[in-house]
């Protein structure tokens, strides 16, 4: 576990690096908003994998999943490139998405993984393998700096979030989070930041700010075989109400 949190603090220095890079250049049409580099100074702290025992999760997680009415997010479930099943609307604090039945007592809106397969008649046996790996799956969560996803399988899970990126950037990073972690995957302030700073004109295609993906078990980038999340066999994509 200690490996792995010391790839991540490396991962998210050299983003910090970048980012204050990129700031500094433009940072003189943006004096209004940014006098000095201390808003950034939240990335470190809130976005390091932390540990977290099944016992102090639990109750933070019930906690934290108090019934609300307003949709923060929507879920789309992927196999490889097959979207699988209708999208999932969140309108609880926090929402779990598991694959292994019965589940647990309820803490908020749940999405059934098995349920959905069921319409993809012709999943590859790579899809069928990660599917038996989810169990428990992920319990996802936002407050009022951003959300946060919680690993509760047996296998690491794979992010990539704009909010973990530096804006303007060609490359992307993916963050594996470990079996028993949480880590916050979607910063809401830093979101508004990157809306200034972004570069329509260094996009390569489309791009949505809102969209976090996660996979389940495989990981995608640079770093992996597979090149592309829709590559990957399981896979979630979170569609974000943007930020006010």
């Amino acid at each position: 576990m200690e490996s792995s949190n010391c790839v991540i603090s490396k991962k998210l220095g050299r983003v910090m690096s970048k980012l204050q890079k990129s700031v500094a250049k433009i940072k003189p049409k943006l004096v209004p908003v940014i006098e000095n580099l201390s808003i950034l100074n939240c990335m470190q702290p809130c976005q390091t994998v932390s540990c977290s025992t099944d016992q102090n999760s639990t109750k933070k997680t019930a906690n934290a999943l108090e019934t609300g009415r307003v949709t923060w997010c929507t879920l789309a479930y992927w196999e490889e490139r097959t979207r699988v099943g209708r999208l999932f609307q969140v309108r609880s604090t926090g929402v779990e998405v598991f694959s292994q039945l019965p589940r647990p007592s309820p803490l908020g809106d749940a999405m059934c993984l098995a349920t959905l397969a069921t319409n993809n008649l012709k999943p590859s046996e790579s899809t069928l393998k990660t599917r038996e790996k989810i169990g428990l799956g992920v319990i996802l969560s936002h407050d009022e700096q951003g959300v946060w996803a919680y690993n509760r399988t047996e296998v690491p899970i794979f992010v990539n979030s704009p909010t973990l990126d530096v804006p303007n950037s060609r490359t992307y990073s993916v963050f594996k989070i470990p079996p028993g972690y949480s880590m916050q995957i979607f910063n809401y302030e830093i979101s508004k930041l990157y809306q200034r700073l972004r570069d329509p004109t260094t996009l390569d295609g489309p791009f949505d700010p809102n969209a976090v993906r996660i996979s389940f078990a495989k990981g995608w980038g640079p770093s992996y075989s597979r090149q592309f999340i829709d590559c990957c066999p399981c896979w979630l994509e979170i569609l974000l109400v943007p930020p006010r």
